[in-house]
């Protein structure tokens, strides 16, 4: 039997980062990434991601531990989600030195 299902709007966070020609949009409330010739097209394939993902969640009975793993929290009213409280701070460039084989 199918759980009955209802639809939620959210605002999530997603940063859409050119590399090359290619666009990256990372989601990382959800922790996932899509990509896409343009702005636009890494923005529709977001979206759909989305819905896979979460569908994904749903089917395979792991929606709550895995929001939950991600610091998303259950609203006190039921059927409600908040988002994790997570703020852009700044993109840097740091210097690391990393083993490479000879």
């Amino acid at each position: 039997m199918t759980k009955k299902r209802y639809q939620i709007n959210v605002n999530l966070p997603v940063q859409i980062i050119k590399e090359g020609k290619i666009f990256v949009a990372y989601c990382p409330v959800l922790d996932i990434a899509t990509q896409g010739n343009t702005y636009e097209e890494a923005q529709e394939m977001f979206n759909e991601l989305v819905r896979v993902f979460i569908d994904d969640l749903i089917e395979r009975g792991t929606f709550e531990k895995v929001l939950l793993d991600l610091g998303w929290k259950k609203a006190s009213h039921g059927r409600r989600w908040e988002l994790p409280e997570r703020q852009f701070i700044s993109e840097t460039h740091q210097e690391v030195s990393i083993p490479c084989p000879a």
